[in-house]
């Protein structure tokens, strides 16, 4: 069986070749393609395809993915958490620095100047540059996950008091984040303490316009506030009012929208984050990788709308199922196979929300009685998608 794979946008060809040779990338040629790999692409008001089973995310980000949608029609979302971990946490390290030295406008200034006597000009002018060094300075990361536990720990070997701010750290995480970094439990320790506070976590319902007045009315005067995870973290009139005090005192965001540009005290930058060669083959690689498991064993790793599931394929059949998350759904599985006398080998369900993943590995090799049990579970009104995975043998 050849699964037919749609891409969006540029996906390094290097990474799709973690796919394998079971797998025909159609581009935008794919009528109706098994899975997606996508990048920036926005899915909003896009008609999924029939056949469509997953979709990968080369990135972290999902809100360009319509999941509630996605989910109902049985289709798994993927993203690639950490892949371009390293190459957010150099831009973030870097917005830092020029905000501390102001590079970006003391270089512009330069550029404006002309005539035999630029060296004196600039020796007369460069003291309006003068800035502040990070060190002994305080930096308060809010989400410890893949990016901000490394801005941490690299802020910490330049010199910085690091204060980290994550309610829901992982057991992982917390491992790699050094001993330095000072945990804080309330979100207020890292407005009231920081000198530079930049922010990692995911935008939902309890974070957006996490950045508002309350929130800046706690903050010390001349607060730089960097933003590469998402803008609307950021309350931008509350925002402006802030700089006009002086409480911010530099806003450095990757999310650029009208109302920001030409601004004083405000960096935008276009959405380069996460824009290095190594990052996108790092994020090409892990969908491409996420994507053949998962077509090929029905293994879920990294989704954002179904639990993992992980179990190593034995058996010559496994059916899975996304089926509503209601009452019985395990014992009605269980009596439609043993109705065809078909022995369960293992069975793994999990729920997430309002659906649920399950995994039944049949020991049986009689092809004619799988597809008869399948079309019992299609004819389900509670189970949305069905598949069939042959063991490659």
């Amino acid at each position: 069986m050849v699964f037919s794979v749609r891409t969006f946008n540029n996906i390094n060809q290097i990474g799709l070749k973690e796919l394998g040779n079971k797998f025909q990338i159609d581009g935008d040629q794919a009528v109706n393609p098994d899975a997606f790999i996508i990048r920036s692409e926005n899915l909003h008001g896009v008609d999924f395809p029939e056949n469509l089973k997953a979709i990968a995310r080369a990135g972290a980000g999902t809100n360009n993915i319509p999941i509630e949608e996605a989910t109902a029609q049985g289709i798994v979302v993927f993203n690639t958490p950490g892949a371009n971990a390293n190459a957010v946490k150099e831009a973030v390290l870097a917005s830092i620095l020029l905000s501390a030295r102001d590079y970006i406008g003391a270089t512009a200034w330069t550029n404006t100047l002309s005539g035999d006597d630029v060296p004196k000009q600039v020796e007369a002018g460069k003291k309006q540059f003068a800035g502040t060094e990070i060190t002994g300075k305080t930096l308060g990361v809010i989400g410890l996950g893949a990016i901000g536990a490394r801005i941490a720990n690299d802020a910490r070997r330049l010199g910085m008091n690091v204060l980290g701010y994550d309610p829901y750290v992982s057991v992982e995480t917390a491992w790699s984040i050094s001993s330095h970094v000072k945990r804080v439990d309330d979100l207020k320790d890292i407005f009231t303490q920081s000198d530079y506070i930049t922010v990692h976590v995911p935008l939902n319902d309890s974070t957006r316009e996490l950045f508002n007045a309350q929130a800046f009315a706690l903050m010390k005067k001349g607060t730089t506030i960097i933003n590469f995870a998402r803008g609307e973290l950021v309350n931008h009139q509350d925002l402006f009012d802030a700089i006009a005090t002086g409480v911010v005192g530099h806003y450095v965001t990757d999310f650029g929208t009208e109302d920001l540009l030409n601004q004083p005290h405000i960096t935008v930058f276009p959405h380069v984050g996460g824009s290095t060669e190594e990052a996108e083959l790092n994020c090409a690689i892990a969908a491409g990788q996420t994507i053949r498991r998962f077509m090929e064993t029905g293994e879920i790793t990294n989704s954002v709308n179904f639990p993992n599931m992980h179990q190593a394929l034995s058996t010559p059949f496994r059916i899975t199922l996304i089926n509503k998350n209601v009452p019985n759904m395990v014992a009605k599985i269980s009596t439609a196979v043993s109705s065809l006398n078909i022995n369960i080998d293992n069975i793994l369900n999990r729920s997430k929300g309002d659906y649920a993943y399950t995994m039944l590995d049949l020991d049986e090799s009689d092809k004619e009685k799988i597809t008869a049990l399948a079309e019992q579970f299609e004819a389900d009104e509670n189970i949305v998608k069905v598949r069939i995975i042959e063991r490659i043998k």
